[in-house]
């Protein structure tokens, strides 16, 4: 898992986004993959086990 990192209030959002572009980038197609399943699986964890998001298709099974 990744690092958190707190920036001053005074650091302008250009400066943030470039650094977290270079950090993106930096990264192998296979661990961006991965991280987006991390925290697929975080999300999930934190709302109860259930997805955020539940596609039009299983929502209309259920009603």
């Amino acid at each position: 898992m990744g690092k958190l990192k707190l920036y001053d209030v005074n650091t302008p959002r250009e400066i943030i986004v470039e650094e977290r572009d270079a950090v993106y980038l930096s990264r192998t197609s296979e661990q961006r993959f991965f991280l987006v399943l991390q925290l697929n699986y975080i999300s999930v964890t934190m709302n109860g086990g259930q997805a955020i998001k539940i596609s039009a298709r299983q929502g209309a099974c259920n009603s």
